[in-house]
């Protein structure tokens, strides 16, 4: 990185965020979704905490496809809430399915 970071110094999975990702374009549906969606969950909590367990977050919302997690139902939202890799909040979860419904329609 050139420059002096705004934010994220002193921990390098912030610091890899904040280099890589924070700031830049994300144009794709799947991308867009999978910021929705950790945005979601990160609400409360800290970002470095949704960041690792980011790749526990792709594993359990099929790498954040909208049309896959759309499909979700009861049975995957008892899977989620028992996964400890990931936040297990009802209500984040739901909105989660609810926001991939939600783009799926609007193709």
């Amino acid at each position: 990185m050139r420059g002096t970071r705004c934010w994220g110094d002193g921990d390098p999975l912030i610091q890899r965020y904040h280099d890589e990702e924070w700031g830049f374009p994300v144009l794709d549906e799947r991308g867009l979704f999978e910021k929705l969606s950790l945005e979601a969950f990160q609400s409360g909590m800290s970002w470095r905490t949704i960041l690792a367990k980011r790749d526990a977050f792709r594993a359990a919302f099929a790498q954040f496809d909208p049309e896959a997690v759309a499909s979700f139902g009861d049975a995957d939202v008892a899977r989620l809430l028992a996964d400890q890799g990931i936040v297990r909040n009802r209500a984040k979860i739901e909105a989660t399915l609810a926001n991939a419904r939600a783009a799926v329609g609007l193709r």
